[in-house]
């Protein structure tokens, strides 16, 4: 008999379970699969956003997604659709629920205990194959399944779990969830823009300054440096508010930064206003990539 036996939810920086179903079977093979998903779970950022892993005639299967993870032991035939259909709906529930900010905040294991009544009820539907069949369609699923199958983990890599090495990580690099950023807003498309036109003025003026050191031997040459750097800073602080990088807040006040020091040096050829200008829009800029925060890649069955 193919059917769910145990779901659980659980945080992904830290494996803190969230909620879980209540579990009342005895079997010594369950028992064994349920201490491999716990193993699991307390690495879920070291593997792809969507896993099965074999134990013995059982099924682990697990996504991830905006930190945190969905996982469910079944019985080895149970269709892999059904499966990941059943950990979506979960996800969906779980994340209209509860916000991003509670479940950062949970200290306690199963903080979120009455989400186990909503684990239960969904148990209990996908383990009634004739009356879920009426009530979704699986036809994207079995597209998506297909499409981006999920990552099969071996014993290989349950041996692996306590020690897990540079070299397993590199072996799932690429292969995880993309970072993506926030919706872009209103005031960060301007504040944008504004950076892009700085750093225009600052080329303009970097042009004009070399062909001022080519006529005239005594000017600065250190002129033309800070306004390249400046434009570099400007153009830089787009790049990174349009997109994901390492240490992306760093790196952005260091631009900022840049651009205030390099206006320092420039306070001869620009007046108060202008500099004014130059660090206020690199200031907004700076604010605007923190507060654009990556967010996880959520599964996308349309279900």
């Amino acid at each position: 008999m193919s059917v769910v036996l145990f779901a659980s939810v659980v945080r992904v920086r830290d494996g803190l379970p969230l909620s879980a179903s209540t579990d009342h079977e005895q079997d010594k093979g369950l028992q064994e699969t349920k201490k491999n998903l716990k193993a699991l779970s307390k690495k879920l950022s070291q593997f792809p956003d969507r896993c099965s892993l074999r134990s013995g005639v059982y099924n682990i299967n697990f996504t991830s997604s905006l930190g945190v993870g969905y996982l469910m032991v079944c019985t080895e035939n149970y269709p892999n659709v059904l499966a990941f259909s059943f950990l979506d709906e979960l996800q969906r529930e779980f994340i209209v629920t509860y916000d991003k900010k509670r479940i950062n905040s949970a200290l306690r294991p199963f903080s979120f205990i009455e989400f186990d009544n909503f684990i239960r009820k969904t148990k209990q539907r996908y383990n009634s194959p004739r009356s879920l069949s009426t009530k979704i369609n699986l036809a994207d699923m079995q597209t998506e399944i297909k499409l981006r199958p999920p990552y099969q983990l071996s014993a290989e890599d349950i041996g692996s779990i306590n020690g897990f090495s540079q070299d397993k990580q590199s072996k799932y690099k690429g292969i995880g969830p993309i970072h993506m950023l926030e919706p872009v807003t209103l005031a960060g498309i301007v504040t944008c823009v504004l950076s892009v036109l700085c750093g225009a003025l600052n080329l303009l003026r970097g042009v004009h300054a070399i062909e001022s050191v080519l006529q005239n031997e005594d000017e600065d040459f250190n002129y033309v440096i800070a306004f390249f750097l400046g434009t570099a800073a400007c153009l830089y602080q787009c790049y990174l508010f349009a997109f994901y990088s390492v240490w992306r807040n760093i790196k952005s006040f260091l631009s900022f930064a840049m651009i205030c020091l390099c206006n320092m040096y420039l306070y001869e050829l620009r007046n108060m206003w202008q500099i004014l200008f130059h660090v206020t829009v690199g200031a907004f800029i700076t604010l605007q990539i923190h507060l654009r925060q990556p967010q996880g890649k959520a599964p996308d069955y349309n279900v």
